[in-house]
């Protein structure tokens, strides 16, 4: 089956040129001058689109279990809103519960996942147990296809992982050429915050921000630089919300220490007023870490363009208002934490082009040739060209669009961004050559995506 998507702008991470690609099978044959070709199975027509190479989700929870219940999407419905937002593949994270190996906890994701999604798939691995046992089983992760590795430094009892326990896994990242992963909050002093927010009766949902204040997100930050410094572990931070933690990501980075670090769209376009919203509403933005004062966007708009801030993901972890968050009513505590994001992540980071807070070609980076450098998938995915898996988006710039829950396809009963008029949208999608969007319809299938196993972050060799 050869496909010809014509008369487009591709756009890389490199920059945009009018090109016509041919796809033959899976993978790209050719990026040619327009008109080279004039003949296929199948015709695109693309003229006045971009063509991007397929967006690269590096941070997403399906059926995650959290808090006693678990996040609404499956893989089939998380994996089919991510195609309808122009991602083709998603890095999800196993997790791993206290007590138990990361090679079971592997394996179960597998079950989850495999012959479920309708596009590429990886894993990160959440370490919340770390003994000697675990820490042999990273290289067994490795083999795997598995190697980035994320600990907490929020959530005692469940995830939290000690000073020591950190430095421990850090060797291994050294020794080994992994990925440390961080969720950088002082959990510590956040519950205590917590407990002294519900027993003084402040149990509204603008207190999960009150209490988890930037000031604790740029200490946890810069002690996990440090404790990376003194390993000479590779650090990626992930969720970074704040200006705080910024500023010392970019210190970091200007010594030249292997400090990395993402955003997320809810942190550009939402603030800490949407958690302040009546009616317990506020609770649909609940996430860790939490929505800032608007004020910090500006920085993380510039952090994007200084490559501070490397990536941008989702942290895609739905809960719906009824029955879910709806769990915290009179304790924000017990809110799950989460947003839906997966579906909307391209569309979003377009209106920063459309706003000039970056340009087309870093767009490309941030959301899929970096992340596929990042997690060992380049140049199989993150970029149009030959040899390169046909993970292709045609995309119209000028299309006007209204988000909304009545038109998202993730599995939740609100959109985060209910009634936000977008300039953009996704038009086609292929992902390894086959059409799974097109014409408005789905025409994909559940597992059609294969599970990727990664090479070693690029950024490190």
């Amino acid at each position: 089956m050869r496909t010809l998507i014509r008369n487009g702008t591709v756009v890389n991470a490199g920059g945009a040129v009018a090109a016509d690609v041919l796809v033959d099978g899976e993978t790209i044959a050719a990026v040619t001058a327009p008109g080279v070709f004039d003949t296929a199975d199948e015709v695109i027509e693309a003229e006045g689109r971009y063509v991007l190479p397929g967006g690269i989700d590096a941070h997403t929870h399906m059926e995650m279990p959290f808090g006693g219940t678990s996040s609404a999407d499956t893989f089939a419905t998380g994996t089919t809103a991510a195609a309808w937002g122009g991602t083709t593949t998603i890095i999800d994270f196993a997790v791993q519960a206290k007590g138990t190996s990361l090679l079971s906890t592997l394996d179960k994701w597998h079950e989850k996942a495999d012959d479920h999604c309708a596009v590429d798939y990886g894993f990160h691995m959440i370490v919340s147990d770390v003994n000697d046992q675990s820490l042999k089983e990273m290289e067994s992760c490795i083999d795997a296809g598995v190697n980035s590795f994320k600990m907490f430094m929020a959530y005692p009892g469940v995830f939290y992982a000690t000073d020591g326990e950190i430095l421990r896994a850090m060797q291994k990242a050294t020794e080994t050429g992994s990925m440390i992963m961080m969720h950088a909050e002082n959990g510590i002093a956040i519950d205590e915050l917590v407990a002294q927010a519900i027993a003084s009766g402040r149990t509204d949902p603008v207190e999960h921000g009150l209490t988890r204040p930037p000031e604790l997100e740029g200490e946890a930050t810069s002690r996990a630089i440090q404790l990376a410094k003194v390993t000479g572990a590779p650090l990626y931070i992930v969720h970074l919300s704040a200006r705080h933690a910024l500023e010392a990501v970019a210190a970091a980075r200007n010594t030249g220490q292997n400090v990395f670090a993402e955003t997320c769209p809810q942190y550009l376009y939402l603030s800490i007023e949407d958690l302040a919203k009546p009616d317990f509403e506020g609770s649909k933005y609940v996430a860790s870490p939490p929505l800032r004062p608007r004020d910090h966007q500006a920085d993380l708009w510039r952090g994007l363009r200084t490559n501070d801030l490397s990536v941008v993901s989702t942290d895609h972890c739905p809960f719906c208002f009824v029955d879910q968050k709806e769990m915290g009513r009179g304790d924000f505590s017990k809110i799950p934490n989460g947003m839906p994001g997966v579906e909307h992540r391209m569309d979003l980071l377009h209106q920063g082009v459309v706003a000039g807070e970056i340009s087309l070609a870093r767009w490309v980076e941030v959301c899929s040739a970096t992340p596929a450098r990042m997690f060992g998938l380049y140049p199989r995915k993150g970029v149009i060209a030959p040899g390169a898996d046909a993970d292709i988006v045609v995309y119209d710039p000028a299309a006007q669009q209204t988000l909304s829950v009545e038109t998202h396809h993730m599995n939740v009963d609100y959109s985060a961004y209910e009634g936000m008029s977008i300039t953009g949208r996704v038009e086609t999608v292929l992902s390894r050559g086959s059409v799974v969007i097109a014409g408005g319809a789905f025409h994909g299938r559940e597992g059609h995506g294969k599970f990727l196993s990664r090479d070693l972050s690029q950024y490190l060799v």
